[in-house]
């Protein structure tokens, strides 16, 4: 018996003293069922319950005890649901004598009403469809769509949710729900009386509202006809029901209607708009045009689409006119509409020349309460029509630049939103001829300076043309940084600081035109490359937005090299040709970047990191292995003559203006490369980390030999470096982390545990001793003050507690010390715990 059914049957037996007589009778109805079942030996499952109860019911049926039928019927609503649906097709029509002897609304109460619903839509919703041709079938459904439509609430309410149930889960395999034509000629008859019985029409309509089916064909049309005649009665509360069971039953209109049916549906609703001022009706009519003119964009897509300038026409004044919630509902109409309704073969027609044309006009000053829902329509059709907005939309897309130039414009944000979408659908060479900068006095129709664009064209460039930043924006930024230098040299400060960020804003544009460009073999020209790394090396102010950008193209072609995807701007073969290329420049800008990062401030060069990271992806593992050999070298070198840093040089106002010593950064560049070492070059990087981690008296230095072995030991299995790792745990890393245990600083903690985590993750059977020598620590690093440090402390002994858990034995005459333990102890989850709880009570004010 499952626990969920065995906890309702518990809490009615705890009923048993209660003060409510009927809970009372129905405790005291389930303690005589159980004990009939024992009597009789039966199995304690739902079964036997329903065996039980049925045969009660049987011999109650005209003896006139209402009480007790009340209990047999409430306890069969909870058994049933947790009856097979054999047994309960079995004893369908047994079931449903006893049942509907119980629907007698003239003397039930509500709570007997209510349990024989919940008993009848469970038989009913075991049946087959052979089951549903039965009359008794067929009539039960008859009582409770009548019940539905009941004027007591509660009886209405549960009787509306089993029909909807019933109906809106037909019988497999039918898709149409064998009783659907008995439900819609009861929707129809009750509908046929709305004027005569409103009350009885507005259950109706919320009975159709919530169910979700499949009506007949032969009976859809005739349907939508009735439920379109209600609001005619001028009734706002039926009307307003009325659109949205039509909203509903749209659901199913593409497979009841052929495309003529479905227009003059359609032409029926829109004659039936309602007053903008009326928001509940007027947003179910909305919900049911953009819901039907997208069904019927489906089945009719270029009558649909002819349809749509009219349309919006319709809609766009509720936009102006109507309350808040109303103007929300018709901004979410058309902006369906402009993105379903528009087939991708008519995106530069005429048809959607008629469409800018009315949506253009919501830019009149009659809207201005309305321009952002407005910008927002005319950003969706943006979006929609790509490269097909220009020419069409430039006027509007210079009319909403005006807007936005207006000093007391309060719309700036979502108009800048509609210019975005205007560089993502045309690009940026065809935006700029639209609107031009006109920043360094060139030939232009108009003289209005628009350096506002520049932060904007920032974000919402993607795969544009590189060479159009070659040809015309990188001359653009060196005639703004000659004329920047110009100004500085007449003593005109503030004229040199608006030419200079103007020239960096432009700098930074290219980090879009590097986001995967299709021209990369035709524009990343040697020539390009040069004045690039000369501007990393020389204009500390530009290094930023470059390497950004660098790393952008090469990050982003790199993944699509290394993944086959049909969706990107260019293909796999184009990104490896592209990336072949660019691995041409990358010794060279390595080199640069070297230098660059040696001579920055360390609390300002992770960017450098970040672009050689980049650049290390796609040149060949030889070039790596032969660039580590150079810093490895360096590093040796540096080591031999390296001082620890005072604690002056540890400030951060002396870290912000200093770079850090040679050995911290030809520690940090080692690092960067190890996951594409060979064994040779990865043994040479451990040899240097131990000797960093035993740097006692430079906690930086001692921090970075520990991230060097964690970067190594996280590597990939099949990998040399993680293979070099491997092979000397036993004789050399385990040794020298226990060994180390006691000169560890604080700030190399973290990198430590992250090393001690990686190597528990794979502990051979004959290493198992590492995890009780550095549990202590692992559990003192969870009181560490750095959240960082006790989230890795965290997640070691996880990793510990999992790999104990795979079993094994610890030979604890390797961990070191007086453990009080055997020479050996099993692993397993349990020892895992006993060991930690011995941490947590070591005599330590850190412990419990």
């Amino acid at each position: 018996m499952d626990s969920e059914f065995e906890h309702q049957l518990q809490k009615l037996r705890d009923k048993i003293g209660s003060k409510t007589p009927h809970q009372q009778q129905h405790a005291a109805m389930l303690l005589a069922v159980e004990e009939t079942i024992t009597e009789q030996k039966a199995a304690v499952e739902p079964a036997s319950y329903f065996a039980a109860l049925l045969t009660l019911m049987e011999q109650q049926s005209g003896s006139g005890s209402n009480a007790l039928s009340n209990a047999i019927i409430f306890l069969l609503s909870v058994v049933l649901p947790h009856v097979s649906a054999s047994m309960l097709r079995a004893k369908f029509t047994t079931m449903m004598a006893v049942l509907s002897q119980s629907l007698d609304l003239a003397s039930a109460d509500v709570a007997l009403l209510r349990s024989v619903i919940s008993c009848l839509e469970t038989v009913l919703l075991a049946q087959d469809a052979s089951s549903w041709r039965q009359p008794i079938a067929q009539g039960t459904l008859r009582s409770l769509m009548q019940l539905s439509t009941d004027s007591k609430p509660k009886i209405r309410k549960r009787a509306q949710e089993a029909v909807s149930s019933l109906l809106s889960r037909p019988p497999p395999p039918t898709a149409i729900h064998p009783a659907a034509h008995i439900a819609s000629r009861f929707v129809l008859e009750m509908l046929a009386n709305a004027k005569a019985d409103p009350q009885a029409a507005m259950h109706t309509l919320q009975l159709v509202k919530q169910t979700e089916m499949l009506w007949p064909a032969d009976e859809f049309e005739g349907l939508c006809a009735a439920l379109m005649q209600l609001p005619r009665l001028n009734t706002p509360y039926v009307a307003t029901l009325a659109f949205q069971a039509l909203e509903t039953v749209f659901a199913s209109a593409g497979e009841s209607l052929d495309e003529d049916q479905f227009r003059d549906l359609l032409i029926s609703v829109i004659d039936l708009k309602p007053n903008s001022s009326d928001s509940a009706t007027s947003e179910a009519w909305l919900n049911i045009i953009q819901k039907g003119y997208i069904a019927y964009a489906q089945i009719g897509a270029e009558a649909c689409f002819q349809s749509l300038p009219d349309l919006i026409d319709l809609v766009l004044p509720d936009i102006e006119l109507g309350k808040s919630s109303t103007r929300d509902a018709a901004t979410r109409c058309v902006w369906a509409l402009i993105r379903e309704c528009i087939p991708d073969s008519k995106l530069g027609s005429d048809g959607v020349q008629a469409i800018i044309k009315v949506l253009a006009g919501g830019l009149s000053y009659r809207y201005r309460e309305s321009w952002a829902l407005v910008f927002l329509l005319i950003a969706a059709l943006f979006q929609r029509l790509g490269k097909f907005a220009h020419p069409s939309m430039d006027a509007v897309a210079k009319e909403v630049a005006n807007m936005r130039m207006e000093p007391e414009f309060q719309f700036k944000d979502e108009a800048d939103a509609v210019l975005g979408a205007a560089i993502r659908a045309v690009g940026p060479q065809v935006f700029l001829e639209i609107l031009p900068l006109n920043l360094d006095g060139g030939q232009s129709q108009d003289n209005v300076g628009r350096a506002w664009l520049l932060p904007l064209m920032k974000s919402h460039i993607h795969n544009a043309p590189l060479g159009y930043f070659v040809s015309t924006m990188l001359p653009l930024a060196d005639n703004l940084s000659v004329q920047s230098q110009q100004f500085v040299s007449q003593n005109r400060e503030l004229e040199a600081k608006i030419y200079n960020a103007l020239s960096q804003q432009v700098w930074a544009l290219l980090s879009g035109f590097c986001n995967v460009p299709v021209d990369i073999l035709d524009s990343f020209t040697v020539a390009f490359a040069k004045q690039l790394a000369n501007e990393i090396l020389e204009v500390p102010a530009t290094r930023s937005a470059i390497c950004g950008a660098l790393q952008t193209l090469l990050t982003a072609v790199h993944a699509l090299a290394h993944t086959e995807s049909a969706n990107g701007p260019i293909t796999q073969q184009q990104a490896l040709a592209a990336e072949m290329h660019l691995a041409r420049f990358a010794p060279d800008y390595l080199a640069q970047l070297f230098n660059v990062f040696a001579l920055s401030p360390g609390n300002g060069r992770g960017y450098l990191m970040d672009t050689i990271t980049a650049f290390l992806a796609v040149i060949t593992p030889g070039e790596v292995n032969a660039t580590f050999a150079k810093v490895c070298a360096m590093l040796d070198q540096a080591l031999k003559s390296h001082k620890p840093p005072t604690a002056a040089e540890l400030t951060e106002r002396y870290l912000e203006a200093h770079p850090p010593p040679t050995a911290h950064t030809m520690t940090d560049l080692a690092i960067v490369m190890a996951p594409y070492l060979d064994t040779e070059h990865a043994q040479m990087l451990v040899r240097a980390a131990f000797v960093l981690a035993n740097q006692s008296e430079d906690a930086m230095l001692q921090k970075k030999g520990y991230k060097a072995l964690s970067r190594l030991a996280a590597q990939s299995a099949e990998s040399p470096a993680r293979q070099l790792i491997e092979s000397v745990m036993t004789e050399q890393l385990i040794p020298m982390l226990i060994e180390s245990a006691g000169s560890v600083g604080a700030g190399s903690r973290r990198d430590r545990l992250m090393l001690i985590s990686a190597l528990a993750r794979n502990l051979a059977d004959d290493q198992l001793h590492f995890i009780p020598a550095m549990l202590s620590e692992a559990i003192m690093g969870t009181k560490e003050a750095n959240e960082r440090a006790r989230n890795v402390a965290f997640e070691t002994l996880l990793v510990m507690g999992q790999r104990m858990g795979q079993g094994g034995v610890i030979h604890m005459a390797t961990v070191g010390g007086d453990t009080g333990m055997a020479a050996e102890q099993d692993a397993n989850i349990v020892e895992f715990f006993k060991m930690t709880a011995a941490g947590l009570a070591a005599q330590t004010p850190h412990m419990v």
